[in-house]
């Protein structure tokens, strides 16, 4: 089990990109949250076996429709063994 930060810059915010980053979760077994920045950027923290990580990212570049994706930054961060679901967070 791995955990990664993404920060997704672009047309991310306003255009269901965290729901899509549920959905896309909910189907990887993948756990963590999406949220809103102040700056219009979208951070994505997600916990789950690396090879469902990696399919997570390829989903997050790609986003949902409206959405223009520019860059999409990723590093590790701490495991969080309390995260039992994805959920968007305001």
């Amino acid at each position: 089990m791995k955990a990664t930060r993404f920060l997704i810059s672009g047309v991310v915010q306003g255009v269901g990109y965290r729901f899509f980053a549920v959905r896309a979760a909910a189907g990887l077994g993948i756990r963590g949250f999406a949220r809103n920045l102040p700056d219009g950027r979208v951070e994505v923290v997600a916990q789950g076996p690396p090879e469902a990580l990696r399919r997570f990212e390829d989903q997050l570049r790609a986003g949902p429709r409206g959405a223009a994706v520019d860059q999409v930054e990723s590093s590790a961060t701490e495991l969080d063994p309390d995260v039992a679901l994805f959920e968007v967070r305001f």
